[in-house]
């Protein structure tokens, strides 16, 4: 989940490397949603709703955003362990902008509606691991089958091109198990600053993502691959060896650095990663 999260060391390594100050730390953290995000060349006018899902465990919450005209290959995002917030709805209405009908959930419905975290991505990690321990591979996995079923019953849906999925921190198993959940269904995987990605386990996401025929696009934090240095390496191989295509790179942002209110987003880093999603989709979802 997100036990590589260690907030209080990624602001002492970032000022350490003179890539923030304490100063420009705090204002981050304050700024929370408030920091927008680039807007999308040629945007598409879009439509957006909150939404409830029936799901095997209850009724999920989720924010829909979609093209106003037409039909859009379908994204589902998993967000990191903050949960379905203002800042993720900016980044699911950045996707639709572009031409996507994307629904961004709420992971911890069984618990609690969003906003699932008072202070968006500054909030405590203390607060938030309690919901995040409630969840499960299998949790994941009936989730993933749920969401995806009902956005393949949405007019806006294209359901001839292949589906995407996306996820952040804790989001990124979610994302891989998504895959392995409905194989058939989803094209592109993408995991930004993913927590948990290779776990010695029969279940690992990881070991399930590669029984899929997705393409996917793993962007690691350098810190994250500084506590698992052979993830990337046991991401590469298992892939390889499934014979499907994978972009895997570390990059320079630490854990979190993709939400624009995270108190390490680094508009570089993020710019980056989403120029490679638009790829991937770009590519897989065609």
């Amino acid at each position: 989940m997100c036990d590589q999260i260690h907030f209080d060391d990624d602001q002492k390594d970032f000022e350490s490397r003179g890539l923030v100050t304490r100063q420009q730390f705090g204002a981050i953290v304050g700024a929370g949603v408030a920091m927008l995000l680039p807007q999308v060349a040629n945007a598409v006018t879009v439509k957006e709703e909150d939404v409830s899902i029936t799901t095997p465990d209850g009724t999920a919450d989720a924010y829909f955003v979609r093209p106003a005209t037409g039909t859009g290959a379908a994204i589902l995002v998993w967000p990191d362990i903050f949960g379905l917030r203002p800042a993720f709805r900016q980044m699911g209405k950045r996707l639709a902008e572009s031409g996507y009908a994307v629904l961004v959930v709420n992971p911890f419905y069984r618990t609690k509606k969003a906003p699932t975290a008072p202070a968006g991505g500054a909030t405590p990690i203390q607060e938030v691991m309690p919901m995040a321990q409630t969840l499960s591979a299998t949790t994941h996995m009936t989730d993933a089958k749920a969401f995806v079923e009902w956005l393949d019953k949405q007019s806006s849906v294209n359901k001839n091109r292949k589906l995407g999925t996306q996820g952040y921190c804790m989001g990124g198993p979610m994302a891989f198990r998504t895959a392995a959940a409905m194989p058939a269904r989803v094209g592109a995987v993408a995991s930004f600053h993913g927590g948990g990605l290779v776990r010695d386990a029969a279940d690992s996401p990881h070991i399930q993502a590669a029984k899929t025929k997705a393409q996917f696009l793993v962007a690691i934090a350098a810190n994250d691959d500084s506590r698992a240095p052979t993830d990337k390496t046991v991401l590469k191989e298992t892939f390889e060896k499934a014979n499907l295509q994978a972009e895997i790179e570390v990059y320079e942002g630490a854990h979190g650095w993709c939400p624009p209110d995270s108190r390490v987003y680094s508009e570089p880093q993020a710019e980056k990663a989403w120029a490679r999603l638009l790829a991937l989709y770009g590519k897989a979802l065609a």
